[in-house]
């Protein structure tokens, strides 16, 4: 017997009965961004592997140990599989100009790509809605994006979710407080795990984001970056604050969030729920403005945030909050009349209705248990007779109804 070829770890499959779900939060947040005014972007899920040593940081986790990297066979070239949205967009947004005129305000949804150790709400192939402002200094639109992830939150009917933000500042006070970062560090260099000793003169912020349970004192009493803020970054911190206070959205100021990308700036930003018990991430991001010049572009301010979908839709799923499975209006049970009842089905699918035409023959009696499992509201039984008399019976399947016979003329107002 031919062996099965599985699935790979970490990449599953989205079926349909999960797939209406998926569909009702997709629509729900694409309806949100469009009404703050974000237009939608394609980029490529394959990209050159450099384009993301330099944005994300050769020294982090991604780039070390998470990226699915390959040569291309033909030509050489060193590719790899997405495993975030920025740096895509930035990069279609210097080698196309669009940014040439005006700031631009854009989204974007697809799959990513890291090695990871497969979880619960952790995945290999893994799904985003990813949003980027660009050519905005503000604070005024990082505390729009964050306000509009809160009203994303609201539309979905989500409530166990908080927001920590923080600021990580500009290159040169993150300079001065990496220096400190390294005399702590050494001076406690015995309690650092392998990891941590690795980056301790390489990217010593990246050990504040430590998940090692026996570090977190270590970590907690090290210096904090956001002590280190010069005016602007401090200004621009209090900004963003006080635009997320006028709208009565309460955060939490967590010194030690950094982000998992070297690209960030000034503000960043998570939104947490614990309502699956541990605590999950379900949204982050924060302000890129040099990412256009390491990317070869001018300078441009930049800010953005990615959504991980899946974690939203445990979340949904756990607290019941996706509606009801879309269902089929009606079920065309027929025998022997196929072109008059596929005309039937047309014209009920030109008013609008949901019609599923019974394929592959079978008796009455076997397709009307179909119909059945359908799900429909309604099935349509069409025979020689219904033919006859230019009509069809119509046998409601969700109440207690005598079938009857029905005209097609009057067919669409007696079912609806």
């Amino acid at each position: 017997m031919t062996q099965k070829i599985q699935s790979v770890r970490g990449m599953n499959d989205l079926l349909p009965e999960q797939s209406g779900q998926w569909e009702w939060f997709e629509d729900t947040v694409r309806e949100v961004f469009r009404q703050y005014g974000y237009r939608l972007i394609r980029t490529p899920i394959v990209e050159p592997t450099g384009l993301f040593i330099r944005s994300i940081g050769e020294v982090t986790d991604i780039v070390e140990k998470e990226m699915y990297s390959f040569e291309d066979a033909l030509n050489g070239d060193q590719l790899s599989l997405r495993p975030e949205a920025t740096a895509g967009i930035v990069r279609s947004a210097i080698e196309n100009g669009w940014l040439y005129n005006s700031p631009q305000r854009v989204w974007t949804l697809g799959p990513m790509f890291r090695h990871e150790r497969p979880a619960k709400g952790r995945y290999r192939q893994f799904h985003q809605f990813d949003v980027e402002a660009l050519g905005f200094e503000g604070p005024d639109v990082d505390a729009e994006q964050i306000l509009m992830l809160w009203r994303v939150w609201k539309r979905l009917g989500i409530t166990d979710v908080q927001l920590e933000i923080n600021s990580i500042g500009d290159p040169a006070e993150r300079r001065a407080h990496r220096e400190k970062l390294i005399d702590y560090f050494k001076s406690h260099q015995q309690l650092l795990d392998e990891d941590a000793q690795r980056r301790l003169y390489s990217n010593p912020l990246r050990i504040l984001d430590t998940k090692n349970s026996t570090m977190q004192e270590l970590v907690n009493a090290a210096p904090k970056l956001i002590d280190f803020l010069g005016e602007p970054s401090r200004v621009h911190f209090e900004g963003l604050q006080g635009l997320l206070s006028q709208e009565g959205l309460t955060f939490t100021i967590n010194p030690r969030l950094v982000r998992g990308m070297d690209y960030y700036n000034r503000s960043v930003f998570e939104w947490v729920s614990s309502a699956l018990g541990t605590p999950l991430t379900i949204a982050g991001g924060g302000r890129y403005d040099g990412l256009f010049e390491q990317l070869g572009g001018k300078p441009t301010p930049a800010c953005g945030f990615g959504i991980g979908n899946e974690r939203i839709m445990l979340l949904l799923q756990a607290q019941n909050l996706c509606p009801p499975p879309l269902l089929p209006d009606v079920y065309i049970v027929h025998l022997d009349t196929e072109g008059f009842a596929n005309r039937v089905a047309e014209s009920l699918r030109d008013v609008g209705k949901r019609v599923i035409f019974h394929a592959g023959g079978g008796s009455f009696k076997s397709q009307m248990k179909k119909a059945d499992l359908s799900g429909a509201r309604y099935a349509l039984i069409i025979g020689t007779q219904e033919v006859e008399k230019g009509g069809v019976m119509l046998k409601p399947l969700r109440q207690e109804q005598e079938q009857r016979f029905i005209a097609l003329a009057d067919l669409a107002s007696a079912m609806f």
